[in-house]
């Protein structure tokens, strides 16, 4: 069973499935009684009441006319998929080879994304010795300035994430 129901409070309209003692607004969080709520369809089915619940919002906008227009829900749905452009589709129409976009993406996968701090400990981890030099430039190489690499490996040792000894760093 489902009903299109209404919030006194803030007049929003929303479906309910089956009968629940209490129910709460999703527009302003009210909550209220099942039993006081003013329920203006009940029916078994589910696109039956989207359909009552899309006219009414429809007529609410000023819409109504544009919505009769509309066919049912489940007849909107097929056209939907039908009319769907691919991301594929997009990319051609606008004169972009899809496979070098494809391509360009997964080469730039994550580049960039990483703070100067996330650049500094990945360095830590993956540079040959993990001293100060090869830190530096491994970040330098990603485009972190060397005057952050020193301060931020101070920085990362005093807050205890990172310990040296020996000159090289690691990771704790």
């Amino acid at each position: 069973m489902y009903a299109v129901v209404g919030c006194t409070d803030c007049s929003a309209l929303w479906i309910i499935e089956g009968r629940q003692g209490t129910v709460r607004c999703r527009g302003c969080g009210k909550t209220h009684q099942y039993g006081k709520l003013k329920k203006f369809v009940e029916t078994d089915e589910a696109d039956h009441a989207r359909e009552v619940r899309a006219s009414m919002l429809a007529s609410r906008g000023g819409h109504a006319d544009a919505f009769a227009a509309v066919d049912s829900f489940s007849e909107l749905d097929s056209q939907v998929e039908r009319d769907v452009v691919t991301d594929e589709e997009l990319l051609e129409r606008a004169g972009i080879d899809g496979d070098a976009a494809a391509s360009a993406a997964e080469a730039s996968a994550g580049a960039g994304s990483k703070s100067r701090k996330e650049v500094v400990l990945a360095a830590v981890e993956r540079s040959e010795g993990s001293t100060a030099e090869s830190i530096t430039a491994y970040a330098t190489e990603r485009g972190v300035p060397e005057s952050y690499v020193e301060r931020a490996l101070e920085k990362l040792v005093r807050a205890g994430d990172l310990s040296e000894s020996g000159g090289r760093y690691r990771r704790l």
